[in-house]
């Protein structure tokens, strides 16, 4: 889960990390009641979306100005001119796609002096199952751009959970860094802090770019980005409180209720899969024959009717989708129960495109007596293979 960057700099202010007064506003209204509230004498205005490269970014519609996501105001009434034309306009970033995102929330922070631009995250170093340090003196720009031209410019290591942390990773950041005198003191510091709200919070990844050094010689996060392990909000209410569902894809979303993983991908072939591995293996198979899939969609192995009738529901809301694939291979997962909910599905949302089901495993023959006795126009598939190309010939004629 992802939230905004006012709430992730609240969160770390919490922890007793260094960041800049400001105040979020979702209606143009308040816009300059808030800014009044910051001592100046330079404001910063900031589209708040759940995506990178705001600053960089551009609005679709002429009314918010040529100007991108992020914004500096030198007076009370500018900051609020910024907030708005950028509230209820749409931006687009190298994130979000050409199709952007609407910004329903504008931060104005006070303005910062910056004499150094750094780069700092911690994350979830999947290769040791620690949690790892990334730094780099290429504050401000895309790290993806500086491991590709300067990867020697990147500095990163992991923390053994025996010891956790220690002043001396401090350190280490702090000389990676350049960080000279008072500066290494506040580094040691803001690294314990970050990493105590990183463990007791169940973060995936907290990316602060750029980590500033002020004109006045002190560290500062002047950007922050979370995400949270989904699988742990269980014990994170006031986290949890925190979600913004209007930055979600709303198919993503409906999925998560009904404890689907689904994630909605760029192509034409919807596919309904038991398994992230086999989900995996559809999407590879898909591609191979010359299509794309629409979506990544595991109805797990303890799948009831309800849940895939709601997973077929979901495939059928894409208007992207010109095919389904529907691959099971029942182990835990029966494939009877598969069918029904596909013919329940069916009958409910109609079935305006070509549809492709291949079964295997415990209670097949019932689940394919099941799919051909529904009077469904149903095309059956002997295996996999058999599956794609059938699906793709169907979808591409």
């Amino acid at each position: 889960m992802n939230i905004h960057e006012y709430q992730a700099k609240a969160l770390l202010r919490d922890f007793g990390a260094p960041v800049s007064d400001g105040v979020a506003v979702t209606k143009a209204a308040d816009a300059k009641t808030a800014a009044s509230q910051l001592d100046g004498p330079l404001w910063v205005v900031k589209a708040q979306i759940h995506a990178g490269g705001r600053g960089k970014g551009k609005f679709k519609e002429a009314e918010a100005g040529d100007a991108g996501g992020v914004r500096l105001a030198k007076s009370v009434q500018e900051a609020a001119d910024h907030a708005s034309q950028m509230l209820g306009n749409t931006l687009v970033t190298h994130q979000t796609g050409p199709a952007g995102k609407q910004v329903n929330r504008i931060y104005i922070e006070d303005g910062s002096g910056i004499e150094t631009e750094l780069y700092l995250a911690l994350l979830v170093d999947r290769s040791t199952s620690r949690i790892g340090f990334v730094c780099s003196t290429e504050g401000g720009m895309d790290i993806e751009e500086v491991a590709a031209s300067t990867p020697e410019k990147i500095i990163s290591f992991s923390v053994d959970p025996a010891t956790g942390y220690q002043p001396f990773h401090g350190r280490r950041v702090a000389f990676s860094l350049g960080l000279k005198g008072g500066q290494v003191k506040q580094c040691v510091k803001l690294m314990g802090q970050l990493y105590k709200a990183f463990e007791e919070k169940d973060m995936e990844m907290l990316e602060i770019n750029p980590l500033i050094v002020t004109d006045g010689g002190d560290l500062k996060v002047l950007d922050a980005k979370v995400s949270f392990d989904g699988n742990a909000l269980y014990r994170q209410k006031d986290i949890a409180e925190l979600r913004d569902e209007t930055e979600e894809d709303p198919k993503e979303l409906a999925a998560s209720k009904f404890d689907l993983n689904y994630i909605a991908l760029d192509g034409e072939i919807g596919c309904m899969v038991n398994g992230a591995g086999l989900a995996m293996a559809t999407m590879d198979i898909i591609k191979l024959y010359g299509a794309e899939p629409a979506n990544f969609l595991d109805v797990g192995g303890g799948a009831t009717e309800e849940k895939v009738t709601e997973a077929f529901k979901i495939i059928t809301s894409d208007p992207q989708v010109k095919g389904i694939l529907v691959n099971i291979f029942g182990g835990i997962m029966r494939c009877d129960v598969i069918a029904e909910g596909v013919v329940a599905a069916v009958k409910q949302v109609g079935l305006k495109v070509p549809l492709v089901v291949r079964l295997e495993g415990t209670n097949v023959e019932q689940g394919k007596k099941i799919i051909n006795e529904s009077g469904l126009d149903v095309i059956a598939a002997d295996d996999l293979k058999d599956g794609a190309q059938k699906i793709v010939k169907a979808v591409k004629g």
